[in-house]
């Protein structure tokens, strides 16, 4: 039983009632159905309200003439409450059993036929109603009728290790795209590396005049951990040169531009620009000890990109769409010789795109690596993870682009986050007071350890099977964690509080898949020995009937969080099955259960409800283990 199906005929029904009760035609919007709130009985939920002037009678009289012929023209719907304007449907027990028994057999059908194609069962659950789509190249993307939805996360600088805000960016980038290829869209996963700069050219001079030739391996360090220090070194130094020009009267920022290191590292900039073989040596071998580094994190993190694009080849290419627009009067030049953008009409203010000298700026990088995802994908949308500090740059950038006429102008979309903010403030990467991200994951999986174990959890575990459960629990939590907040709102990343048992965690909804997986496998050959046509007639209670119908919403919630790009819906949905499920088992026996009926009927439903946490999990990025 397919739940757009369902609500399709439950709205079919009620667009023909209401013709023949007054020859007046409903509008697809004013048929609205949602899921019935747990105080009242039912399982949808009709809004009646826009047919009483229509109709011509009270809220309650409509919603009870509907409720009646909604029984007598759908086999599906059993009884109806009324409850002031809202009409509350519920189903048959042999509507959901239809339902359990139909995600059964695709499931079973699904697992043979991968075992078929590949002799092994598959290791990760299919998405939503649908196996996701991969992205292809760029050849077959622009070929195909469905074009695909570019998402941009992570964006590193090359000058320093990945930190907590780079964890919670890349993680919702990641979830995001996951999300939006489980509600059937083509999705290409990209990386923006910032490789180019005064910012990497710090950590270069810093290297050249302190580092006496050190290297990742000579240091015993990952090479984006080497490289950042040598950021925060500069800093330091630059600080002690900055004191006596400051103790002498001039300002913060006048001693910094004054500083010997400062202006050494702006020469160091003038040479990579000039393309000075010396330069360019020592850039790209300190850019590829970073990209190592990286490589670990993103692996250990879970993520992944299908591109990446870097900005020392991407910085100069806005520079000739801007000069378009000059020519045919779009922009306008300054007296100084710099180009930009007026938007007035948007009711923003003027934006730099070119400066006095030539060289572009953000702005005009940005422009250019649109047209080039554009030119490369053909894409749908182009979604940008970037945190809500950068809220004016793209709404700026998406104007421009439109003033410029480019088609891709509607397509730009931010998707703004909050920060992640600790009890102890701010943090700042040249200070190096950043929290580290391999330090963080470090970190969780250490927490997970000795949590599970002081709970007894992994007694009957082998040391190899400790250390993953380990891992899946300590990445689990943070992910979650994280994850579950509104991507736009601020948040307190509090570790320890992450790693809970109980409550909305991961290691709760974690720990209720590894008990379904308990009981699956304590049942044994029984549940190979299950048929439908044995639960006929078995009964559905409430509790069986409230887990049944939070199953039957999960299509809606991914279409939701798809159309949102909010994890924290999938998040908040399967914190809500694992509590349902947990309050069914509380009651109900499965295994002890005497009615056999009974017992496979609710052993098909642990099932079911184990692969939609799993499902559901796997868009998190997160991990479920078989046994904890």
């Amino acid at each position: 039983m397919n739940l757009m199906k369902t609500e399709n005929r439950i709205a079919a029904a009620v667009t023909d009632i209401i013709r023949e009760k007054t020859g007046k035609d409903v509008s697809p919007n004013q048929v609205v159905l949602q899921k019935t709130r747990r105080e009242f009985k039912g399982d949808l939920t009709l809004v009646v309200f826009p047919f009483v002037k229509m109709l011509q009678q009270p809220p309650e009289a409509t919603a009870e003439m509907l409720g009646e012929a909604l029984m007598q023209r759908l086999i599906e719907v059993d009884s109806f409450q009324v409850v002031k304007g809202f009409l509350n449907l519920r189903f048959s027990d042999a509507f959901w059993k239809s339902f359990l028994f139909e995600k059964i057999r695709k499931e079973d059908e699904r697992i043979h036929q991968h075992e078929q194609e590949t002799g092994r069962q598959p290791a990760v659950e299919i998405h939503g109603e649908g196996k996701a789509k991969q992205a292809g190249n760029a050849e077959s993307l622009q070929g195909d009728a469905e074009r695909p939805v570019v998402v941009e996360y992570s964006s590193p600088n090359t000058n320093k290790p990945l930190h907590l805000g780079h964890i919670r960016n890349n993680l919702l980038g990641y979830s995001v795209a996951s999300i939006l290829e489980a509600s059937s869209k083509k999705v290409v996963k990209v990386n923006l590396v910032n490789d180019r700069g005064i910012h990497i050219c710090k950590s270069m001079l810093a290297w050249i005049k302190y580092g006496r030739g050190e290297t990742p391996e000579s240091a015993g360090k990952k090479g984006d951990k080497l490289v950042g220090d040598y950021y925060v070194k500069f800093e330091t130094e630059l600080r002690r040169q900055m004191k006596p020009l400051m103790d002498a009267g001039s300002g913060e920022d006048e001693a910094r531009r004054k500083a010997p290191l400062m202006q050494e590292a702006q020469e160091l900039l003038r040479r990579w620009e000039a393309r000075d073989p010396e330069v360019m040596q020592i850039w790209q071998t300190m850019n590829e000890w970073v990209y190592a580094g990286f490589d670990e994190t993103y692996k250990r993190m879970g993520v992944d990109f299908d591109k990446i694009y870097y900005e020392s080849d991407t910085y100069l290419l806005g520079r000739d769409i801007v000069m378009e627009g000059l020519e045919k009067g779009i922009l306008h030049k300054k007296e100084d010789g710099s180009v930009w953008a007026n938007l007035d009409e948007y009711k923003l203010d003027e934006k730099l795109l070119l400066r006095t000298d030539g060289t572009s700026v953000y702005m005009t990088q940005d422009i250019g690596t649109a047209d080039l995802r554009y030119k490369d994908y053909c894409p749908e949308k182009m979604v940008y993870v970037v945190g809500n500090e950068q809220n004016h740059h793209f709404q700026v950038l998406q104007k421009v682009v439109e003033k410029l006429g480019k088609p891709y102008a509607g397509a730009i979309y931010h998707l703004s986050y909050g920060m992640v903010e600790l009890p102890d403030g701010r943090m700042k990467s040249r200070e190096g007071t950043v929290v580290d991200a391999d330090d963080l994951m470090d970190e969780m999986v250490a927490t997970a350890r000795s949590t599970t174990e002081e709970l007894g959890k992994t007694q009957d575990f082998s040391d190899e099977e400790k250390q993953h459960l380990y891992h899946i629990i300590g990445m689990g939590a943070l992910k979650y964690f994280i994850l579950k907040v509104d991507p736009k709102k601020n948040m307190l990343f509090n570790p320890e509080e992450s790693i809970d048992f109980n409550g909305n965690t991961g290691p709760f909804i974690q720990y209720t898949h590894a008990r379904i997986r308990s009981v699956l496998r304590k049942a044994g050959q029984q549940r190979q020995a299950m048929a439908p046509g044995g639960m006929k007639d078995a009964p559905v209670n409430d509790k069986e009937r409230q887990l049944l119908n939070t199953l039957y919403h999960y299509p809606a919630v991914v279409q939701e969080a798809a159309g949102e790009m909010s994890p924290a819906r999938i998040a908040n949905y399967v914190y809500d099955v694992a509590k349902e499920f947990n309050q069914f088992y509380h009651d109900y026996s499965i295994l002890n259960e005497e009615d056999k009926a009974v017992s496979d009927l609710r052993l098909c439903l642990a099932a079911h409800t184990a692969r939609v946490i799993r499902d559901a999990m796997a868009l998190l990025g997160i991990e479920v283990p078989e046994k904890m």
